[in-house]
């Protein structure tokens, strides 16, 4: 009789079969995943490049609210600056033509001053990202910011979209609440001013002219 020692021992050596790895997720036309959460993004100071590198999440399904946003776009549509009423910026664009060969994109930003132009911090964003924030914008200052793509050569740089807008001043925010509030109850005062004088003339002025009227012809 054959033993089963050996098939045994084979079975032990061999274990369960092991489990099927998980395929990546699928790259979008831009070269990106299709699930990648993060924006990866370098900041130079005043125009240099290069920066230490940072993520941030997108900030996906953003609509901007009449009265807590103010939305600027550039001539060609492609991006829009959404000037927050706490005086951060958030920058939102759509995915360029073509995206074979995407690398990024580089985003630069300038404001005016009395006689010139001075530059801000530059950006370079990577291919995934789709909006970037501007934490907190002077206010009173005209800014200009332009983004534009980069592709991997031979193929050349598309040219830049641009948008400009001016945040307003905190103070000057503070004082449009509240005359917009202080006027909306001057408003109603003035209504129930009306009001009342409408009525004083019709229930109280009316009787007292009729019988003025009615007595006047016996006295002649």
């Amino acid at each position: 009789m054959p033993s089963l020692l050996p098939p045994f021992l084979a079975l032990l050596c061999l274990g369960a079969p092991a489990p099927a790895l998980k395929a990546p997720p699928a790259a979008g036309p831009d070269g990106s995943g299709s699930e990648e959460p993060w924006c990866p993004y370098k900041v130079g100071a005043e125009g240099a490049a290069g920066g230490r590198l940072c993520f941030r999440t997108p900030a996906r399904g953003f609509q901007c609210q009449a009265r807590a946003c103010r939305a600027h776009r550039s001539p060609g549509g492609a991006l829009v600056a959404n000037v927050l009423r706490n005086g951060s910026v958030l920058l939102q664009w759509g995915p360029p033509r073509p995206a074979a060969g995407l690398r990024g994109f580089a985003l630069n930003c300038s404001w005016d001053g009395t006689y010139t132009r001075f530059p801000c911090d530059s950006v370079e964003l990577g291919a995934a990202c789709r909006d970037y924030l501007l934490p907190e914008a002077h206010g009173s200052v005209r800014y200009r910011l332009c983004l534009q793509p980069r592709y991997a050569p031979p193929r050349p740089a598309p040219p830049a979209q641009c948008v400009e807008f001016r945040v307003e001043p905190a103070a000057m925010r503070d004082i449009v609440v509240a005359m917009t509030a202080v006027g909306g109850s001057i408003c109603v005062m003035l209504v129930f001013i009306c009001l009342l004088v409408a009525y004083i003339t019709e229930n109280l002025m009316s009787p007292a002219l009729a019988g003025a009227a009615a007595a006047a012809p016996r006295r002649a």
